[in-house]
């Protein structure tokens, strides 16, 4: 399969590049500068240099694909007004290709923080209550299933908070701990709905590649890990100790905005449609997996 894909030497899109790739599709992959299309043709895909900005700059390279993966998001304060213009821009490539005897299909990735926080467990089915921080995706995900139609399938991800390797938010608190202090706002208490980097990575790789997957699917390990229970164990594996603060979420807050209030929501994330698809991780715990976890961010770290 012909894949086009952005955010690829992102955290989830580099992780969806070496799945694609390993399965031995061709991959398109759009990167900003001439250092990260190195990195990505040492990885086997076909680089294209572009701006997520800037349509014009990868239009060309999207047509005639058949699959698009899009897990990039601009870090500047108009991410969202530009994440919709990718969606446009995309779309509009996979439309070109219907109605050539193949099956064309975007990818979308959107998060769990659209749900909102709940004690019982979500679905893809739920009711979305969004979270402040990520309250502008949850119209895109209407745009994209909307977008649907004869010979073009189209799926909403909603990866759980990514978990493995060297980036994100778990990978936070193996720096912290290393450098002898970790943060959690509030108690500590909240769940959160979790999922192995490379797990999450073969799910996007068997929704494009399923010829009746479409719709929306979570990505999550379904383990239901409270924020303390993932902090002790990564405490546990330091050879001295780190201390612990528990932030005030108003102090919190002031510090990080909505940011903050996403990271202390409680939720209990299903993945149903993706079970159902033979969808299952590999690893469904953080605090179980913390040595193996923390080697990779070493590993990770020896290469910044």
């Amino acid at each position: 399969m012909r894949i086009f894909l952005t955010g690829a030497t992102g955290y989830i899109g580099s992780s969806v590049l070496e799945a694609a790739v390993r399965a031995g599709h061709e991959v398109t992959a759009l990167v900003r500068n001439g250092e990260k299309a190195n990195r990505v043709a040492e990885r086997h895909a076909h680089p294209v240099i572009g701006d997520l900005a800037n349509p014009a700059s990868y239009a060309e390279a999207a047509r005639g694909q058949q699959a698009y993966i899009h897990t990039g998001l601009d870090g500047s304060a108009r991410a969202a007004e530009i994440d919709r213009g990718t969606i446009d821009t995309l779309v509009a490539a996979a439309r070109e290709q219907r109605g050539r005897n193949v099956d064309i299909v975007f990818v979308y990735t959107s998060g769990v923080w659209v749900l909102g926080p709940s004690a019982e467990p979500m679905g893809e089915d739920a009711a979305l209550a969004p979270a402040a921080y990520s309250a502008w995706r949850a119209p895109y995900e209407h745009a994209v299933l909307r977008a649907a139609g004869p010979g073009l399938r189209t799926i909403v991800i909603r990866p759980g908070i990514v978990y493995g390797g060297s980036r994100g938010i778990v990978s936070d608190l193996f720096k912290d701990a290393v450098n002898g202090l970790i943060r959690v706002i509030g108690s500590g208490e909240n769940r959160w709905a979790l999922v192995y980097d490379r797990d999450l990575a073969d799910l996007y790789v068997r929704l494009a590649t399923h010829p009746g997957a479409s719709g929306i699917y979570h990505g999550t390990d379904e383990g239901d890990e409270r924020v303390v229970e993932i902090v002790d164990a990564i405490a546990a594996q330091m050879n001295v100790r780190p201390g612990v603060r528990h932030v005030p979420m108003k102090e919190a807050r002031a510090k990080q905005g909505n940011y903050a209030a996403a990271l202390a929501l409680d939720q209990v994330v299903r993945s149903p449609r993706a079970r159902s698809l033979g969808w299952v991780p590999s690893l469904r715990s953080v605090a179980r997996n913390v040595p193996r976890l923390f080697e990779e961010w070493r590993a990770g770290q020896s290469h910044l």
